[in-house]
């Protein structure tokens, strides 16, 4: 006879665990809500930052870019830890340092000490996340694009509520309690772990067949090499110093070939060769980068242009975005069913058209009403690429590579998170705003483009009873 379990599933004799994923995607939803609105929250309170600590306003944007960076890079390394700790204890770890990070930049008395902060933060960020996809990518079918579609409106809803609670919370409270606001997710993981007895079973089962030692070359180039990207990116927007460019220019290109090199020579190293060279993984990547840099190149700057168009603050613009995160949630739950009844690549080449006509509103019109619209679209394609490609991870791989493929996956999509601000902060100084938005637009448009060059039959979503991505 079956035993009933807390989670809503049923355990029979020597079988693991059926987690329910609606209520699964309802706690893990809610465990990364204080980080995604860390994204947008901040943005509202560089000004404040900038006139307390008594730098330039162009240097707080460190503390947006450096979240983002060390957000994809742990990604990848979180991959690899949980092929030998565990999905659970890489969860922990991720919310202990997200805290841990979150308190120093909050109490910094410095711009570097803030943005140190901000970088523990986001590689803890960066940890808990790929944990979160993990734990919902292990149920089966059905049960997984339900999970991941709450999950993903849950981020959608943050991200695009930040800068409505960013501005609210500067107000009121101060720029040091903006930068706090990830601190919640440890009492939250608390409540998580409290409400489902079944929790730490997850991530149990077939360990990563490339687990072993840490490849600490293959983890340095990949990080140098996306390190340089936002760097150079953000370089006229910074003020960075040309020779300094082109020594970032140069250690990114011999990371670049120096990670080639470690793939060929050292096939089971940080990135395997064997799952790289996945059927459809590269290109589920590139495709979810250039939705997620469509998305937050506009998220980075509707704030300021509806505060312009509107002459209006930080709480007008971002009651204003609140529409757009409406959306969100709505495409997020729509994406599950569309999953089940098209391919992955024809479901990832509606997202991103999706988000290359919402940069392309935003850059072609103007007034409020445009880049709501705009943005509204964007996270829309943010939320269903959510679902459509990071479930789409664990069928491209055999079973053992899937928390590996999962965090290279995951660094590859959240990485045009950073793009994305950084391509438009820097290039807004060269070309006027809708030039930069319109060439923004060329990357999900890109996205669109490979998506639709794909085999129609590849990555097809598995039915309900298929249980090849058994629970864990």
């Amino acid at each position: 006879m079956a035993q009933t379990i807390p989670s809503g599933g049923t355990l029979g004799a020597g079988s693991a665990p059926v987690l329910d994923g609606r209520r699964l995607g309802l706690s893990l939803g809610l465990l990364v809500l204080p980080m995604y609105a860390a994204l947008g929250a901040p943005a509202v309170a560089l000004p404040a930052i900038g006139r307390a600590l008594a730098v330039p306003f162009g240097a707080t944007a460190w503390i947006l870019a450096g979240w983002s960076l060390t957000s994809a890079l742990a990604m990848p390394v979180a991959g690899r830890l949980m092929a030998r700790w565990g999905t659970v204890r890489v969860l922990v770890a991720g919310v202990v340092l997200l805290v841990v990070g979150s308190t120093v930049a909050a109490a910094g008395p410095t711009l570097p000490v803030v943005i140190a902060g901000r970088l523990i933060g986001g590689a803890g960020a960066g940890a808990t996340v790929i944990a979160v996809f993990a734990a919902a990518t292990a149920l089966p079918g059905r049960e997984r694009s339900r999970a991941l579609g709450i999950i993903a409106a849950a981020m959608a809803t943050a991200s695009a509520c930040g800068t409505l609670l960013g501005g609210a919370v500067t107000a009121w409270l101060g720029w040091r309690v903006v930068l706090a606001i990830p601190t919640l997710a440890l009492p939250l993981l608390l409540a998580a772990w409290a409400g489902m007895r079944t929790f730490p079973r997850i991530g149990r089962g077939a360990r990563d067949g490339s687990a072993g030692r840490l490849d600490i070359i293959g983890a340095a180039a990949l990080s140098v090499l996306a390190g340089s990207l936002i760097t150079v990116l953000q370089a006229h927007s910074v003020g960075l110093p040309a020779p300094v460019t082109l020594v970032v220019v140069a250690a990114g290109a011999l990371a670049g070939v120096g990670l080639c090199w470690r793939v060929r020579r050292t096939p089971d190293g940080f990135v395997p060769r064997r799952v790289i060279a996945a059927r459809g993984l590269p290109a589920a990547g590139l495709i979810g980068g250039a939705v997620f840099a469509g998305y937050y190149g506009v998220l980075f700057l509707a704030p300021s242009l509806i505060e312009q168009a509107t002459g209006g603050g930080p709480l007008e613009a971002g009651a204003l975005l609140v529409p757009a995160a409406a959306f969100s949630v709505l495409a997020g739950r729509l994406a599950g069913a569309v999953t089940s009844r098209f391919t992955a690549w024809q479901a990832s080449a509606g997202v991103a058209a999706l988000t290359t006509v919402g940069v392309g509103v935003v850059a072609v019109f103007h007034g409020p009403v445009p880049v709501i619209l705009g943005a509204a679209l964007t996270a829309g394609g943010f939320a269903g690429a959510q679902v459509v490609l990071v479930g789409l991870a664990p069928e491209l791989v055999a079973s053992g590579d899937r928390d590996t493929a999962q965090g290279l996956l995951n660094f590859m999509i959240n990485l045009g998170g950073g793009i994305g601000p950084a391509a438009v902060a820097g290039l807004s100084g060269i070309v006027s705003m809708p030039v930069a938005l319109a060439m923004l637009a060329a990357l999900p448009l890109a996205g669109l483009a490979l998506s639709l060059i794909r085999r129609p039959g590849v990555g097809r979503r598995p039915e309900p009873a298929d249980t090849r991505a058994s629970p864990r």
